[in-house]
């Protein structure tokens, strides 16, 4: 996979998107009741879960939606995995939580709400082009921002910052 030529880079560890999946999931505790997380994969996985828990939720559905090529450009976009009909059939998406790590530009959160309507969808992050397709959010980040998840990263020595110079 190639670099993501961002000029911004993000870092987020395990314990900070631990922290900011919480964090949302306290915003998110007034805004039910729901009764299923659909969670939009892969990055939807972690924080969903997270949210899963906190909101003592059981049913947890995945969509698949593929719209990174090879080389971290956003192409068009293709459901690879539909949501399970007795889930997506539920009263147009009420009382159903729709959960990523990152609305980008909001492609993706556009498919899924065709599908539903009614459903609150939720990010950890929003950029300022897809922050509109969320209803909501724990943090903005610029848009020429990457993101790096921790499940992208592997631990490795860090120099430090004075001999870098």
């Amino acid at each position: 996979m190639a670099e993501p030529s961002a000029e911004r880079a993000f870092h987020v560890s395990w314990d900070q998107f631990h922290r900011d999946a919480r964090a949302l999931a306290w915003r998110l505790a007034d805004a039910g009741p729901f009764a299923a997380i659909v969670a939009i994969t892969r990055g939807g996985l972690v924080p969903a879960a997270i949210v899963a828990r906190e909101l003592d939720l059981r049913v947890i559905e995945t969509i698949s939606v593929a719209s990174y090529s090879d080389d971290n450009r956003q192409g068009s976009l293709e459901i690879l995995k539909p949501i399970a009909a007795e889930v997506a059939g539920t009263k147009g998406g009420a009382e159903i939580l729709v959960v990523d790590d990152l609305v980008d530009t909001g492609a993706t959160a556009r498919i899924v709400r065709a599908l539903l309507p009614k459903a609150h969808f939720a990010t950890v992050y929003a950029k300022p082009l897809g922050r509109a397709h969320v209803d909501t959010f724990m943090t903005e980040v610029s848009q020429d921002t990457w993101i790096y998840f921790p499940w992208d990263l592997g631990l490795a020595f860090q120099a430090p910052i004075t001999a870098k110079r």
